[in-house]
């Protein structure tokens, strides 16, 4: 199954357009879109801390701003990194296919100025109360070179995720856990957004269900 990308006009509230076979592949995820703020009802202040910090938690380390690629406009003097509070990240096109679902990650600049955004955001399954990451961050794709995405006021970029199937691994090997967030450091950043995310994750850190392109242009959409 591919996906390609294009750029919609809408910038928020993005609809799900998927097929019937699309349908039955996604029917163990659904999502919602939370604001960006740097917590979640239920998320202690600790959520907010350094990407690189180890967890409070026995969960693995969080997806790493802090180990991306740096962005170029930083020493270019051109629009700044996006920071996570003027970024709102919603779901958009999910597709399944062979075991795994595709979802469409969208950031929307609600800022007040332009902003950029270079390479990979870090991404990994949460849930709990206090809000805690379950399982390994995404590994990251390297079919496409990071290219830098600058974003006007009300401008969108994308990412696409990779979820495997829990069910996909021995219960021994996993450890499955019921899921109810995306944690995602948008790239160079070191404090989450949480999107409402349903899910499967491994809490076990020997399976890694997840996996993550670097960000580019437009709003996400699949065929």
């Amino acid at each position: 199954m591919t996906l390609r990308r294009t750029v919609l006009t809408g910038t928020a509230g993005l609809a799900m357009v998927v097929t019937a076979a699309a349908l039955a592949g996604c029917s163990s995820s659904s999502a919602s879109s939370l604001s960006s703020a740097a917590t979640t009802p239920g998320a202690p202040a600790s959520s907010a801390s350094s990407a690189a910090a180890a967890p409070t938690s026995s969960s693995a380390s969080p997806g790493s701003a802090s180990s991306a690629a740096v962005n170029p406009n930083t020493a270019a003097g051109g629009p700044p990194a996006c920071a996570t509070a003027d970024l709102k990240a919603t779901a958009g096109v999910a597709q399944g296919a062979a075991g795994s679902v595709y979802q469409v990650i969208d950031f929307t600049n609600i800022g007040t100025a332009s902003c950029s955004l270079y390479g990979y955001p870090g991404v990994a399954l949460a849930g709990g109360s206090p809000v805690t990451q379950i399982g390994a961050a995404a590994s990251r794709s390297t079919q496409t070179a990071a290219s830098l995405v600058t974003l006007a006021v009300g401008a969108t970029g994308n990412t696409l995720l990779r979820i495997t199937q829990a069910e996909n691994y021995p219960q021994s090997t996993c450890s499955p856990v019921a899921s109810t967030y995306l944690q995602i450091y948008p790239p160079n950043q070191t404090t989450p957004i949480y999107l409402a995310y349903k899910s499967t994750g491994c809490s076990s850190t020997k399976v890694n269900l997840l996996t993550v392109s670097v960000v580019q242009a437009g709003a996400g959409s699949g065929n």
